[in-house]
């Protein structure tokens, strides 16, 4: 019997960090998590005369739901999260410019004498039954559809050796990674740091162009179910994502070829891994095979993906088909609702 968990938080119940803060709930293994998760503006973003700077409160930003402490998850192992569910919970979602926030931007970190950008606030109408979401021009008439495609930014553990880092920042323990790929069906794997693993999940975007070049997406609060589990000895250096189709890998650092190198080290080795291969005709097959979606180019640390289609692995498994026996989880989950 597969144990199904409801936590909706109240408005003091959500983290602003990974590391550093007890569990809300202890789950067993195999658990379901149907959960909610607040926009990255904590819900106080609800109108286009509603600027970040003057109703959020620096660092209360990026709020995650959790964490989760998972029963036997001990360091060395993986955790695995599989994404049954992502909805949108309300008919309206929230981006936004800000001053010395973005990729095309001056900030700290690249001084530049030009203005700021001006703080501009878009609101989104969402249509879950449509699958839409629209566009509308703040300085123009200008409106479109969208698709809407929901996806998490901000998912992970909480990091080794004590550490706490801000949700905003992605790095080898998950958090802000801000990839469109984060979305219903796949399976993601994290290394276990500490006992429990500490999961936690937050940042839903309706959808997310690459790079969320802006600084954010079409950010919502969602209704999320997640299936947790462990796969016990398995080492996973950094997070990793799987789909029916594909394997990838995430890096996160500054600067942004730092971030691709990490991911693709970490497909080249995981493949020759998985498929026996030498790791130089590993390196060749990715080099000639893979691709390298962009997840942000916006956040304290960037992000950067390595993927291969499965099909050019031959008969490789990862973690002993644990993303399989979680979407036949999955499935019966949902049809039993």
């Amino acid at each position: 019997m597969t144990d199904v968990v409801s936590y909706r938080p109240e408005p003091g119940d959500f983290a602003y960090t990974f590391g550093g803060r007890a569990a809300v709930r202890r789950v067993a293994p195999g658990a379901v998590l149907e959960l909610y998760t607040e926009d990255c503006y904590g819900g106080q973003v609800r109108e286009v005369g509603d600027l970040p700077s003057k109703v959020c409160e620096f660092p209360y930003l990026n709020p995650v739901t959790g964490p989760f402490h998972v029963e036997g998850a001990e360091p060395g192992d993986t955790l695995a999260v599989h994404f049954v569910e992502i909805v949108p919970a309300r008919d309206w979602a929230i981006s936004s410019t800000f001053p010395h926030f973005g990729a095309l931007t001056g900030t700290h970190a690249t001084a530049t004498l030009q203005p700021p950008l001006d703080e501009v606030v878009w609101r989104y109408d969402v249509d879950v039954a449509a699958r839409t979401v629209r566009y509308r021009a703040r300085r123009g008439d200008f409106s479109v559809e969208l698709p809407l495609e929901p996806m998490h930014g901000t998912a992970g553990v909480a990091p080794a050796a004590g550490e706490v880092r801000m949700t905003l920042v992605p790095d080898v323990h998950g958090g802000n990674m801000d990839t469109p790929e984060l979305r219903a069906g796949v399976t993601a794997y994290f290394g276990v740091n500490v006992p429990g693993a500490m999961f936690a999940l937050g940042d839903g975007h309706c959808r997310q162009g690459h790079g969320e070049v802006c600084g954010s997406g079409i950010e919502a609060a969602m209704n999320t179910v997640v299936i947790v589990d462990l796969v016990k000895g398995a080492v996973t250096p950094t997070p990793r994502l799987e789909t029916d189709d594909a394997l990838m890998a995430v890096g996160s650092a500054r600067p942004l070829e730092d971030a691709y190198r990490i991911s693709q080290h970490d497909l080249v080795t995981w493949s020759a891994g998985l498929t026996g291969l030498d790791p130089l005709d590993a390196y060749q097959l990715i080099s000639q095979a893979g691709e390298a979606p962009v997840g942000n180019v916006c956040d304290p640390n960037y992000t950067m993906l390595a993927k291969v289609a499965k099909r050019y692995l031959g008969s490789a498994n990862a973690y002993d088909g644990v993303h399989e026996r979680l979407r036949a989880t999955a499935r019966h989950y949902l049809s039993g609702r």
